[in-house]
């Protein structure tokens, strides 16, 4: 497959205008590219692909395309025939309301492409560099160490007292991400997909603020602390929670 960088092109006026008949109030996709626009282009990913051999689809579209993806839970061949049935997936992707699409193994493709180069962390390193020019969401240079890789129970540290400050850890880092997502009015389609959410509902269940301080919901002695909540003042993306515990 060869690959011959295109300049971005602009939405089709076509594709526009349905758009934002259909979604007067805007959606996620829409949104996402009005206002982050598209985070990739084709020079990205011009070490994938020689300058030889049959075209290959726009890369930056399969880069977004594979977020899309993720971020719905689709298989390839549902992402495929979201590229080709869904109106914000079009807008988003600088497509003709008449677009075909391509056949789905066309994503798996690009995925091993990305994989065997080594470029399989550049899609998300594009997307931060992006959100870093609105607002630096990544907290400090150990933020990759932490979870650059999938957590297993071998790394974690033995002792609870060691394992609860692991815990806390994460929880701020948590709590900083959600809080950069509803203070800035840019990342507003970010609290929309599902991924989001399940962070905000999982921080809720997990952790609360005392005297502004982080702290963990904890077990005594195998037995869940009986809090009880006396007041719950939604605020930002956390419910704030004026507890007493028994």
């Amino acid at each position: 497959m060869s690959l011959h960088p295109q300049k971005i092109a602009s939405i089709p006026s076509d594709t526009i205008r349905v758009a934002q008949s259909a979604f007067p109030k805007g959606n996620i996709y829409l949104k996402m590219r009005d206002e982050l626009g598209v985070f990739y282009d084709d020079n990205c990913f011009s070490t994938l692909f020689s300058l030889q051999g049959k075209p290959a689809l726009a890369p930056w579209r399969l880069a977004l395309i594979t977020i899309m993806q993720f971020v719905e839970g689709l298989t390839d061949r549902q992402a495929a025939d979201a590229v080709r049935g869904r109106l914000d997936w079009k807008y988003a992707l600088s497509l003709e309301l008449t677009d075909s699409g391509f056949d789905f193994s066309v994503l798996s493709e690009f995925r091993t492409r990305l994989i065997e180069a080594g470029k399989e962390q550049q899609l998300l390193e594009q997307m931060l560099a992006i959100f870093q020019e609105i607002r630096t969401i990544v907290p400090d240079d150990d933020w990759y160490s932490r979870y650059g890789q999938r957590f297993q129970e071998n790394r974690f540290p033995a002792s609870k007292k060691e394992r609860n400050q692991v815990a806390l850890r994460i929880g701020t880092d948590g709590s900083y991400l959600l809080d950069a997502i509803w203070s800035e009015p840019e990342l507003d389609w970010l609290r929309h997909l599902e991924s989001v959410e399940i962070l905000r509902r999982i921080w809720i269940q997990q952790f609360y603020v005392n005297n502004g301080s982080l702290q963990l919901w904890t077990l005594d002695k195998g037995k869940a602390i009986c809090v009880n909540i006396t007041q719950i003042v939604t605020i930002s993306w956390r419910p704030f929670l004026v507890v007493k515990v028994d």
